[in-house]
C-alpha cells in the first residue's frame, strides 16, 4: 500500500511538473538564478547562465534540446551580474526589468513607454525563441520582443532589416569572446542606399557583403538556392525591408550567427554528431573581401594560376607596378584612349557575376533590360547596368554612375552585369573569356 501511495504521489507530481512547466512571467511573478522559463514545445529555455569560463551572470535565451548549450540572446550583454544575486521580473509599470538585489540595482530594461503598457503586462517565451513582453494579459498587443532586439544570431522566423514604419533596424553584432556576450567588433546589418543589401562589419569598415536581392538570392551569395530545409521570404516595400527563414521542418534546429572571429556562419544541429554543422559561412576567400580588387575590376578565383584580378574590359591597371607584384588595392582606370561618351559605345557583359556595390546606384523598377542598357547609355556618367530582378524573364534596372566596386565571379548562380566600353572596345573584344559583347 505504501509502494502504491509512493508510486501515485511520484507521478502526480511529475503530471504537476508537466503541466505547470512556465513558459511566462506574469505581473506578480519573477525569475531567480536557478529558475528558467521553458517554451511551450521544449524547443528554448530562459534563465541565468555564465558563458564559457566566466563566472559573471546573464540572461539569456538557449536551446533547451541541444546538450551542447547554446546562447541565442542575451539581455544584458554588457552589464553583467556578479553573483547569483539576478531577478527578472516585470515592473510596476509593465516593463521586464532585471535587477541586481545585492546592489538594489537595475541593471538591464525594455523601456517601454509606460504609455503603451499595464499593469497587467505579461512576457512569454515562444517556441520560435522569441520572447515577447504583452501589453496585457490578454496578448492581443505585442509591446517589446526579443527578436527586434538580436545579440549574435538570426533564428528562423526573425525577421531581418528595416521596419520602415517605426525606423528599427533589426541588426547582429558578435559576441566579445567565447566567455564574454559583450558588444563585438563586427556588425551584420541591413543598409538601404542605393539598393538594399546586407554588410559585414569590423569596426566602421566593411568587410563583406550580400550584394542586392536580385529575386531569387543575394547577388553575392550564390549558394543561397532554393534549399531543401528552409524557405526565404524577402520583403520590400514602404513597411519594410526585411528577410526571413522559415524551416520546412520545425524539428531541424538551425541558426546563422555573427561570429567573435568576424565570420558569419549558418549552422545546424546534429544530433547524431551531437555537434553544430556549418554549411555555409562568409566571407570564405580573398574574392569575398569588400574591394579586394579595387575599383573597375573583377576577382575570379579561376584566374588562380595568373592573378586572381583583372580589370574590366575597357579599363587598365591604376598602377602598373603594383599590380605585376599582385596589389589590387588601387584598381583600375578606363584607358586612356577610350571615348564612352556619344561615339557608338556599347556593353561587354560579365556573366555569373557578383554586382558592383549598390549603395550609390539608381534603380528603376518599370524598366526592362534593353530599355535599361537604352537609359544607360543616355547618360554619359553611366557606366554599367544589369537587371533589378533576374527571376523568370527578368525585370527592373540597375545603373551605376561612377566606381564599380566589389566585383566578383562565380562558377554558376551569378548574374550579368553590363560594362560599358568603347565601341573600339567592342571590336576588340569579339571574343573574350567569359564576356560576350552587346552593342546598341
Amino acid at each position: 500500500m505504501n509502494k502504491k501511495k509512493e508510486i501515485l504521489t511520484y507521478f502526480l507530481v511529475f503530471i504537476f511538473r508537466i503541466c505547470s512547466s512556465a513558459d511566462t512571467i506574469g505581473p506578480n511573478q519573477s525569475l531567480k538564478d536557478g529558475d528558467i522559463l521553458v517554451s511551450s514545445g521544449n524547443a528554448f529555455a530562459l534563465g541565468f547562465f555564465s558563458p564559457g569560463k566566466s563566472r559573471n551572470r546573464y540572461i539569456g535565451i538557449w536551446y533547451n534540446k541541444v546538450p551542447e548549450q547554446t546562447v541565442v540572446w542575451v539581455a544584458n550583454r554588457d552589464n553583467p551580474i556578479n553573483g547569483t544575486s539576478g531577478v527578472f521580473a516585470i515592473d510596476p509599470a509593465g516593463n521586464l526589468v532585471l535587477s541586481d538585489e545585492s546592489l538594489n540595482l537595475s541593471v538591464w530594461s525594455t523601456n517601454v513607454s509606460s504609455i503603451t503598457l499595464q499593469k497587467s503586462s505579461s512576457a512569454q517565451l515562444m517556441e520560435t525563441g522569441n520572447f515577447v513582453l504583452f501589453q496585457d494579459q490578454s496578448r492581443s498587443v505585442i509591446a517589446w520582443q526579443s527578436f527586434d532586439y538580436p545579440t549574435n544570431t538570426i533564428l528562423p522566423n526573425m525577421k531581418a532589416g528595416w521596419n520602415r514604419r517605426t525606423g528599427l533596424n533589426t541588426f547582429f553584432r558578435s559576441w566579445k569572446s567565447l566567455d564574454d556576450p559583450g558588444t563585438g567588433e563586427y556588425l551584420y546589418k541591413l543598409e538601404l542606399n542605393g539598393t538594399p543589401q546586407f554588410f559585414l562589419y569590423k569596426g566602421s569598415d566593411w568587410l563583406w557583403r550580400t550584394g542586392p536581392w536580385n529575386g531569387l538570392r543575394w547577388s553575392g551569395v550564390p549558394e543561397m538556392y532554393p534549399s531543401f530545409i528552409y524557405n526565404i521570404s524577402y520583403v520590400e516595400n514602404d513597411d519594410e525591408v526585411t528577410i526571413t527563414s522559415v524551416m520546412k521542418d520545425p524539428s531541424i534546429f538551425s541558426r546563422m550567427v555573427v561570429k567573435e572571429s568576424g565570420i558569419l556562419e549558418r549552422l545546424t544541429w546534429q544530433g547524431s554528431e551531437r555537434g553544430w554543422a556549418r554549411f555555409w559561412y562568409a566571407p570564405k576567400d580573398q574574392c569575398d573581401n569588400y574591394a579586394h580588387c579595387g575599383a573597375y575590376s573583377n576577382c575570379d578565383l579561376l584566374n588562380l594560376s595568373e592573378f586572381e584580378c583583372s580589370c574590366l574590359p575597357g579599363f587598365e591597371p591604376q598602377q602598373e607596378r603594383q599590380w605585376y607584384l599582385r596589389e589590387a588595392s588601387y584598381g583600375c582606370k578606363r584607358k586612356k584612349e577610350e571615348s564612352v561618351c556619344g561615339n557608338g559605345e556599347g556593353f561587354i557583359k560579365v556573366t555569373n557575376a557578383k554586382v558592383p556595390d549598390t549603395s550609390i546606384a539608381l534603380v528603376n523598377k518599370n524598366l526592362g533590360l534593353t530599355a535599361c542598357q537604352e537609359l544607360c547609355l543616355k547618360n554619359c556618367s553611366c557606366t554599367a547596368c544589369a537587371s533589378a530582378n533576374i527571376s523568370g524573364e527578368g525585370n527592373g534596372c540597375i545603373t551605376w554612375h561612377g566606381n564599380l566596386v566589389d566585383i566578383r565571379q562565380f562558377p554558376n548562380n551569378g548574374q550579368d552585369l553590363y560594362i560599358r566600353v568603347s565601341a573600339a572596345e567592342l571590336g576588340i573584344h569579339n571574343k573574350f573569356s567569359k564576356l560576350s559583347l552587346i552593342s546598341i
